[in-house]
């Protein structure tokens, strides 16, 4: 393909994907196929000679699109939302075109320099301590992972490398450092890849209990800590959620973050989704705490317009990251080593793409006031869903709605609700996805697509009414 044929397909490949997007309500949200039915439709093997692009183009409708899910489908409330926008589009496009590898500066300045701009530019959107930003000039500043996932490995490896050189400088050099004996905590809401970064970074989690509001204390992680030096064990890190998948909600940082500090342990905060909504001064209050951090996260790809991966990673000390990971052969040396960061010290991976672009554009195309008002409505409308639930008394509210996330369940058994919520997605019209909050199954409904208004989630409800008198008449059926 030369120049002038990719013109010709871009463009026509671009319209297909404005068309698709335009019309995506008109597609089933979930896919009706079985396992393996792409490999059925496919050769063996690679082609001998190269085919034309509009056979390529034409499979896209016909081998690609039966087996998606549409998530950014206005009828997609699985999950939390994964941000899509026409600017991130673009940009996306133009990485692509340049195809850098930024792992160090000169491997790329302006992909490491506007990444530390646009990681300054969101940490002042969130009013972040100075410590946390490039611009202080001191040991903070923020990078761009691929996951939230990925940032909780990162900075757990990290906190591990920190705590063992502390338990290295205090030992005799014929002690072994006691890897088994280092503890770090969350809560039994947080994300289940804070217990796989346990796994990877071989470090025992324990896992807290949460008050009445699912929502981590103070006094119960300084329990915790008490009871695991007692048994000779080393607390090193605390992970503290803000905006948990089950339920949206909040661990009480002001009181961990406290905790930590005299314990002199890492504090990690992991706002993955709700962190997003901390642009809005309304819901500011919540990150109340973040100074005595010593990282957070949260990923500009949820909820924030910029399409997938952008996880956003600031530390208050990077070089206690780049410590635990720096391995400097020749060929990635420079001559201006030292008078920048090189991010390839800040993440599992050597190579990164130019994800920063994705964050120019949209900030600068949407602006704060813009991002905002997005955010917003999708609170409004989870609100509206919220107040429709209340009008039929056959539904009961789990927990308070606070964003865009709204958990519910018909009244009766677990076994009634795991009913109920197949029967909604075997039906294709909505995708939802369940949880299980204080020990009960529960449902979840996510506000997630730029292009969801009201009439969706009047789509929406009308959709799990009609369901509920259908499982409710089969339910009094069978128990008669």
């Amino acid at each position: 393909m030369d120049s002038k044929q990719f013109r010709e397909a871009a463009k026509q490949l671009v319209d297909y994907v404005c068309d698709y997007l335009d019309n995506i309500r008109d597609r089933p949200v979930l896919p009706s196929v079985e396992p393996f039915y792409l490999e059925k439709q496919l050769p063996d093997s690679a082609p001998e000679d190269g085919e034309p692009w509009e056979s390529v183009f034409n499979d896209i409708e016909k081998l690609i699109m039966p087996g998606m899910t549409h998530w950014h489908s206005p009828r997609f409330h699985a999950y939390f939302p994964t941000a899509n926008s026409y600017p991130s589009i673009l940009a996306d496009i133009l990485t692509g075109a340049l195809g850098c590898i930024g792992f160090t500066w000169i491997a790329s300045p302006a992909c490491t320099e506007l990444e530390m701009s646009m990681m300054d530019w969101l940490g002042k959107m969130l009013n972040l301590p100075e410590e946390f930003l490039f611009s202080s000039r001191g040991n903070g500043g923020g990078v761009i992972q691929g996951t939230a996932s990925e940032a909780t490995l990162v900075t757990m490896l990290g906190a591990r490398s920190q705590a063992l050189a502390k338990l290295a400088s205090s030992c005799s050099s014929n002690q072994s450092i006691p890897l088994d004996k280092l503890v770090a905590y969350c809560s039994t809401q947080s994300h289940s890849s804070v217990e796989r970064a346990g796994l990877l970074a071989a470090i025992t989690i324990r896992a807290l209990e949460t008050d009445e509001n699912l929502s981590l204390r103070g006094e119960t992680l300084e329990k915790a800590i008490k009871e695991d030096k007692a048994k000779g064990l080393i607390p090193f890190l605390a992970v503290a959620t803000l905006g948990t998948t089950n339920s949206c909600a909040f661990d009480n940082i002001v009181e961990i973050g406290e905790i930590c500090q005299k314990e002199d342990i890492w504090l990690h905060i992991d706002a993955a989704y709700a962190g997003s909504a901390f642009i809005c001064p309304e819901y500011r209050h919540y990150l109340n705490g973040v100074e005595k951090a010593d990282s957070f996260n949260m990923n500009p790809h949820k909820w924030m317009l910029i399409n997938f991966d952008c996880s956003a990673l600031w530390l208050k000390n990077r070089h206690l990251v780049a410590n635990a990971f720096n391995v400097d052969p020749v060929y990635l040396k420079h001559d201006k080593q030292g008078q920048i960061p090189d991010y390839r010290h800040l993440q599992i991976p050597l190579g990164r793409r130019f994800r920063s672009l994705k964050m120019w554009f949209v900030l600068r195309l949407y602006g704060v006031k813009g991002l905002q008002e997005y955010i917003r409505k999708h609170v409004r409308l989870a609100h509206e869903f919220e107040a429709m639930l209340k009008t039929d008394s056959r539904f009961e509210i789990e927990q308070p709605v606070v964003l865009g996330l709204v958990t519910f369940r018909l009244k009766g058994s677990d076994e009634l609700n795991e009913k109920y919520s197949k029967a909604i997605n075997d039906r294709k019209q909505i995708h939802i996805t369940p949880s299980r909050i204080n020990g009960r199954y529960t449902l979840r409904f996510a506000v997630c697509a730029r292009t969801t208004e009201q009439d969706d989630i009047k789509f929406a409800w009308n959709e799990f009414q009609t369901v509920a008198s259908q499982i409710l008449k089969e339910n009094e059926q069978t128990t008669k």
